[in-house]
């Protein structure tokens, strides 16, 4: 079923102008299409009366905010809600003419601060070592190892995204350079350097799998590797590993940024290199870094 937030069909004007508004001016990118229209609908669904969106009244959406608590949602998939919520009322104000944004007035539970979990740089080599000491399926291309290595160690040496990487062309590598063209979210282009031993891994794995032009990473089918195959590489080798933690692209994503402030790079430098709008959002990494060398301190020293 072709999911309606993609096709501007919803059945719902106001909402299809705002999806609109969200695609075309904002270039949004799917993902965040398909949750504010989920946030929308499941708003209506649930209002007992559904009035209209011009009609709503802020004691709609405390009644509504108290019913998501009470449902034990967690804050932030309700903080998630109403940020859609917020920006719809937002088009509407400045769009369709409506006085006054109900959902201004609600106050929303404060977000929870959970410290990303980072992986140790003794754990990163292991889980970057991995591909040439697991056995491969007999159904698998000779250079399948190869290629889970570049994916790998170009995750932890770029920082990029899941996404990012999954769409990544041939062209998009300077191999003489050792940087990567990336589009992160909103389609915006950022370019991130490639440390020598990615770039060697991506250029040993292009050369056994004869890839020279299209996508970067492909199946055996020689089609473009999907997100899923990708995440399914990590859960492979991690289920090889000693890791006692869950392992994903994004805490490799999380293990490449604290560990660069570790060894002394700049918080700018790190927010460029994530492609993060803003520098609060990198902030987290700061403290992750002080929690570890705090706990580093009260190991070592003999008065901690």
């Amino acid at each position: 079923m072709t999911d309606p937030s993609a096709t501007g069909e919803t059945g719902d004007g106001l909402v299809d102008s705002f999806l609109e508004y969200l695609s075309v001016e904002k270039n949004s990118s799917h993902r965040t299409l398909a949750n504010y229209h989920h946030a929308m609908t499941r708003f209506r669904e649930w209002h007992p009366s559904f009035p209209g969106w011009m009609k709503i009244e802020p004691d709609d959406f405390r009644d509504y905010l108290y019913e998501c608590m009470k449902a034990e949602l967690a804050r932030s998939t309700i903080r998630l809600h109403f940020a859609a919520l917020r920006s719809f009322y937002k088009f509407l104000t400045r769009r369709e003419g409506l006085a006054v944004n109900p959902v201004v007035e609600v106050q929303l539970p404060k977000a929870e601060k959970k410290l990303p979990v980072v992986l140790t740089q003794a754990q990163v080599t292991e889980l970057l070592e991995m591909p040439f000491k697991a056995e491969q399926p007999k159904q698998a291309p000779e250079w399948t190892a190869w290629r889970d290595a570049a994916i790998l160690e170009l995750f932890y040496s770029s920082g990029v995204r899941l996404a990012e990487l999954a769409s990544l062309n041939i062209d998009d590598f300077d191999f003489h350079q050792e940087c990567v063209r990336v589009f992160g979210k909103g389609s915006k282009e950022r370019i991130c350097p490639v440390g020598t031993m990615a770039a060697e891994a991506i250029h040993a794995y292009r050369n056994r799998a004869r890839v020279m032009n299209g996508p970067l990473f492909i199946s055996k089918l020689r089609r473009r590797l999907s997100t899923r195959a990708i995440s399914d590489v990590f859960k492979k080798y991690h289920a090889l590993s000693s890791i006692p933690v869950n392992v994903s692209p994004h805490k490799l994503r999380h293990s490449f940024a604290t560990h660069l402030l570790d060894h002394g790079a700049d918080l700018r430098s790190v927010q460029t290199l994530l492609g993060h709008a803003s520098l609060s959002t990198t902030q987290i990494y700061t403290h992750v870094s002080i929690e570890r060398m705090k706990s580093v301190y009260e190991k070592a020293h003999p008065r901690a």
